[in-house]
């Protein structure tokens, strides 16, 4: 049975803690998984609730975080090192930017026979300076040479990763979409709504417009309450807008709705319908998803937004910016649109398509359920990455 140290820098809510502990649990017992995870931001939101569920038990190296913090990233990858000396594993599996870095370089320094990565997104624009930005570039470069693998989470990323920032050669890459559970997106969909709707005051005549994730810089909050403005300049209908998530970028939002004149409520401290609600961060997403009618993403850069996989799941319409793998997982016209990033008049034209037209918001909600059932199954994952692994396994056996 071969044995694989998968390795997470933060477990927090998002596609990258989906996409680890669902490999890690159903890929047992052909192949005898530990898993390793660092320690959360103070305002990220852990997503301890996955692994919980799945009975899964990680090693926590607390020190593993996401910023960089050069004693305390040492001291991690003295800790892994010693993880891996004593597991032995045949493959070192690293996910996200950080844990790729000191994952990969202890699993080099030990001689792990196969080394993989997952980039679930990059950090190659938006995120940092641009000197930041050609520094991690070139230690990316430098890991995937002692890569044995990688792997993209989608073609878009792919392209990125071979042909934009040159990270490696495309032959090196391989892609392996996310895959979740997404049966509970399908279920009990009546009853949730009613009770999410009731919970935070919503009427049945309302239409509520969601953005999932956290509030940072990258996400773009800002092209959300200014289309915000704009669709409720041009409607007579009751839209009301969430929030679901929070984040160091909260305070910036929430000046933002004052300044354009949006009654706007912090569910958390203030338990009160306004026309923006920001409920904080919420765990039971198939709930969430159930009492929106479109789900909006305003980001600057994205890998493959998991938030936007269980908004069709769910038959609820996206409306999205065309960024990083966003076309790869929304087919634009027909589950949703995809619009040009900062551009709040347009983003708010494609919000009244379908605020004004329920029918084609119920016709493109229930083609999305049925092109990601087809594609994001957890199923398919890791059947995907079984082959995978074992492909690496036997180029190595051969190369010996």
């Amino acid at each position: 049975m071969p044995r694989v140290l998968r390795i997470l820098n933060r477990l927090v809510i998002g596609g990258p803690a989906i996409n680890v502990t669902y490999l890690s649990r159903y890929m047992s017992p052909e192949f005898e998984t530990m898993l390793v995870i660092g320690g959360k931001d103070d305002h990220e939101q852990e997503a301890d609730h996955l692994t919980r569920n799945l009975d899964l038990h990680p090693v926590v190296v607390e020190e593993m975080k996401r910023d960089i913090f050069p004693l305390q990233d040492g001291i991690a990858y003295q800790k892994i090192k010693k993880l891996i000396e004593e597991f032995k594993p045949d493959i070192v599996h690293t996910h996200a930017a950080k844990s790729g870095i000191i994952g990969r370089l202890a699993a080099d320094a030990c001689k792990v026979p196969v080394i993989v990565h997952t980039f679930h997104g990059h950090v190659f624009h938006s995120y940092f300076s641009k000197w930041s930005t050609k520094a991690f570039i070139h230690i990316e470069r430098y890991l995937a040479r002692k890569s044995t693998g990688i792997i993209a989470i989608s073609e878009s990323q792919k392209r990125d990763l071979a042909e934009v920032y040159k990270i490696c050669p495309a032959n090196k890459i391989d892609i392996i979409p996310l895959g979740m559970d997404l049966d509970k997106f399908y279920q009990d969909q009546e009853n949730k709504r009613k009770s999410f709707r009731n919970y935070y005051g919503l009427s049945e005549e309302d239409i509520v417009i969601g953005i999932i994730g956290r509030i940072v810089p990258v996400k773009n909050h800002s092209l959300f309450v200014a289309a915000a403005k704009r669709l409720l300049e041009k409607t007579d209908k009751p839209v009301k807008f969430l929030i679901i998530g929070d984040g160091d970028m909260r305070g910036h939002m929430e000046s933002e709705f004052q300044s354009v004149g949006i009654d706007y409520s912090y569910f958390p401290d203030e338990r009160r319908t306004a026309t923006a609600i920001c409920t904080s961060w919420q765990t039971e997403i198939d709930w969430v998803l159930a009492g929106m009618d479109i789900v909006a993403l305003t980001s600057h850069n994205e890998g493959t937004p998991v938030s936007l996989i269980e908004a069709q799941a769910a038959a609820v319409p996206v409306v999205a910016t065309r960024v990083g793998g966003v076309a790869d997982i929304l087919a634009d016209g027909k589950c949703g649109y995809i619009v040009p990033p900062d551009n709040a008049e347009v983003f708010a034209e494609h919000l009244k398509y379908l605020v004004d037209q329920p029918q084609l918001c119920k016709e493109m909600g229930e083609s999305g359920r049925t092109y990601v059932h087809e594609r994001f199954s957890y199923q398919r994952l890791v059947r995907d990455m079984s082959a995978y692994y074992y492909k690496l396994l036997d180029k190595v056996k051969a190369s010996v």
